[in-house]
């Protein structure tokens, strides 16, 4: 299981500190400092969507050019996440086929069924 994220997120720090505070042990893999692949992402969105990932509220987004905010579909979206993976909604949670966006703690206790 791995959580990506960034470590100044405060969302991951939460995710990250509720893990830890429930002695579960993941993977953190940052992706600004390792970066994805579009593997990986197009992996994620065939479980949750494009628009479950992509962060249209970010500082991010907001930094994008008039070109890369105009028309966004799945594939461009895609790749904006793999180029600018701070688009990405944090933290997202991955294992056994299974992706998580966010931070709940509801949604994080009924992954790990407690």
């Amino acid at each position: 299981m791995t959580l990506f994220g960034i470590k100044n997120c405060d969302t991951v720090r939460k995710a990250r500190k509720w893990l830890e505070q429930n002695n579960l042990s993941v993977d953190f893999h940052n992706f600004r400092e390792h970066g994805l692949t579009v593997e990986q992402v197009e992996e994620w969105v065939a479980v949750v969507g494009w628009e479950a990932l992509f962060n249209k509220r970010s500082t991010s987004f907001r930094n994008l050019t008039d070109t890369e905010k105009n028309d966004i579909n799945e594939k461009k979206a895609i790749a904006l996440m793999v180029l600018y993976p701070t688009l990405i909604k944090r933290p997202v949670l991955v294992g056994g086929g299974k992706v998580n966006v966010g931070f709940k703690e509801a949604e994080y206790k009924a992954w790990f069924n407690l």
